[in-house]
């Protein structure tokens, strides 16, 4: 049965127990809204440690003034029963007031992995995202936590941080979960109409496209970038915010693919944002 809790010191509580008889323990940090992605890594958790806590938290302060924070997908009852049937140990669900109490003034903020990409796009987006997976980190006290390949960058900003802070926890990534055209899936996917979710499989395709001839052409970055954002205009992307080859570990943009890189992109299909990446 999945042990719920609430509060930073019921967590601590729990921790301790699975700790006092030498259980290793896997974070898998949520929003909620959860898919077969998600559990993907509770997957690899439960492969991995003897406990899996998953988090259920909707960040205020990962998203912009203009984003989708108020119609973000929450349900919490069909998300709690999706983590019992994948027999994870406990869930914490902490309130907003838990996480941000009166008077919280401090903010983690990551450079350079944060300089292209969605750094551009997302102004204070990923301090949000640093700031409270740090949070996470700390009052979980895990050996791992989980997080997919999808959101490559994010991946990278939560790697750089808890090395930097010292903080004892192996990240590890996951690969992304797939439908059966190759969309990514994301909780966002539901905000597809059905013509959207038609078009949408455009995305994988160019990325994994501009990948292989990539890999027969590597000083050829600009002519295939141009190439798939032609791509992507002609299925109907109505704004494309980037497509971008980046070095792996630094994510700074390369003119040819000299080491293990990634082709990155984000656009946009009526009001849905999809992003994506592909390894070159």
């Amino acid at each position: 049965m999945i042990t719920v809790v609430r509060t930073i010191a019921d967590l601590r509580a729990t921790v301790a127990k699975w700790r006092k008889i030498g259980d290793s323990i896997g974070l898998v940090p949520t929003m909620g809204a959860l898919h077969d992605g998600h559990i993907s890594l509770v997957t690899r958790s439960r492969a991995e440690n003897k406990r899996t806590i998953a988090t259920l938290f909707v960040n205020p302060t990962q998203f912009g003034p203009k984003e989708d924070l108020s119609a973000y997908p929450r349900d919490e009852a069909a998300d709690l029963a999706m983590l019992q049937n994948a027999k994870v140990d406990a869930l914490y669900a902490p309130s907003v007031a838990e996480m941000y109490p009166q008077g919280f003034g401090t903010t983690v903020a990551v450079t350079g992995l944060t300089e292209y990409l969605d750094g551009p796009h997302r102004p204070g987006h990923f301090a949000g995202v640093a700031t409270v997976v740090s949070k996470l980190l700390l009052q979980a006290a895990p050996d791992r936590a989980y997080f997919g390949e999808k959101d490559f960058q994010q991946l990278q900003v939560i790697r750089r941080l808890s090395a930097d802070l010292d903080i004892p926890v192996r990240i590890v990534g996951v690969p992304t979960v797939r439908a059966a055209d190759n969309l990514a899936l994301s909780s966002r996917n539901r905000y597809l109409t059905k013509e959207e979710r038609a078009r949408a499989a455009t995305l994988p395709r160019t990325l994994s496209e501009i990948a292989e001839r990539l890999r027969r052409e590597p000083d050829a970055v600009a002519k295939h970038v141009a190439w798939g954002h032609r791509q992507l205009e002609e299925a109907g992307f109505r704004k494309i915010d980037y497509v971008d080859v980046c070095d792996e570990a630094t994510l700074q943009p390369v003119t040819r693919v000299a080491s293990p890189s990634r082709v990155l992109a984000a656009a946009w299909l009526g009001r849905t944002r999809l992003i994506d990446n592909w390894k070159i």
